[in-house]
Order: structure tokens, then C-alpha cells, then sequence
């Protein structure tokens, strides 16, 4: 799992995320589940780093017969997939519990995306935040806009002369050929 002490922790409910958010659903019903798991981890890789989060997202298990996996996927995102027979709401609520048992924690934000209710009462319980599936989705989203306006404004050229968008190597050659060189 991601380790830093000042960043908030942010624990996903995948399976209930992906049920609920639109895009994921759509994708999930379209093209599988394995293609809107990775559509929402490839989403918690950015939204994680640029909201300055340890993301840690779970799974259940399934039909898997083996036991908890955790893959690291980026300094701040990891994804844990249950061992068979554990919920990822029982996991959830085991970290919950283990995180505020740990001292060191005591004033690092914990936040569970899930929209399961009686999940939400468990982790208001162990005094994490709790976002709904839909909150969740659209804080996401917004983070992405943010993140394509940033980059937009950092790829626009400063002026409105094309020639000021390009390289200097470019600009040089350019100058070259409009003196006849």
C-alpha cells in the first residue's frame, strides 16, 4: 500500500464504484468487467496524484481461490483484490479499524467512495469521510477537466503567430528559409 503520513488515505469500494458511476457501467456492460477495472484505475492514477491521495482501490475476489493480492500500480495508487470469500466491504472495514488503531494516524484523513449503506455507517463509525459512488464519479471528472485545462493553457503558444509555437530548431530553419539561405 502507498505510504505517506500527510496524505490523506482514500479507500474504493471498486465493484460498487464501477456499478454505479455511468461511464464505468456502460463500459463494464459493453466491453467487460476487466475494461471498466482498468478504465477506473487508469481514472484513480491521475485523480490520486493530482488530489495529493494514497488511493488504495479493492476488489472481491469472486471465483478467485487464492489469497489477498495487492498490486502497486503507482507511488500513490495500489489495487487489493480479496482472497476468495472475503467481501471487499469486510476488507474496507478491517483497514478502517486497523488505521485508527495505529497512533500514527490519528490526524490523517481516512475517505471511503462506496455507495453501500450499511458500509457507510460502519466507516462514519470508525471516523473516516465517506463519498457516495455519484460524488465520487464527479469529483473525479472534475479533476479531469482541471487536468486537460492545465494542459491546454501549458501547450498554448504565448502568442498568436504560429512560428512562436514552434521549437527553436524549427523557428531558426524557418528564419533561414525566409532569408533565402
Amino acid at each position: 500500500m502507498p505510504r505517506s503520513s500527510a496524505r490523506p488515505l482514500l479507500l474504493v469500494d471498486g465493484y460498487n464504484i464501477i456499478g454505479l458511476w455511468s461511464k464505468l457501467k456502460t463500459k463494464r456492460d459493453f466491453d467487460g468487467l476487466e475494461a471498466s477495472r482498468r478504465e477506473l484505475i487508469e481514472s484513480l492514477i491521475n485523480y490520486s496524484a493530482f488530489e495529493g491521495l494514497d488511493t488504495l482501490v479493492v476488489f472481491d475476489a469472486h471465483s478467485r481461490h487464492e489469497p489477498t493480492y495487492t498490486e502497486v500500480i503507482s507511488t500513490s495508487l495500489s489495487v487489493c483484490y480479496t482472497e476468495f470469500g472475503q467481501t471487499a466491504d469486510t476488507y474496507i472495514e478491517k483497514t478502517c479499524a486497523t488505521f485508527r488503531r495505529n497512533l500514527g494516524n490519528l490526524h490523517r484523513r481516512l475517505i471511503v467512495a462506496t455507495s453501500d449503506r450499511a458500509q457507510q455507517q460502519t466507516v462514519l463509525g470508525y471516523g473516516a469521510e465517506w463519498m457516495s459512488a455519484l460524488q465520487f464519479a464527479q469529483a473525479i471528472e472534475a479533476t479531469e477537466r482541471r487536468c486537460r485545462s492545465k494542459q491546454k493553457t501549458r501547450n498554448k503558444p504565448s502568442s498568436r503567430f504560429l512560428v512562436s509555437g514552434l521549437d527553436a530548431e524549427a523557428q531558426q530553419r524557418l528564419a533561414q528559409l525566409r532569408r533565402g539561405l
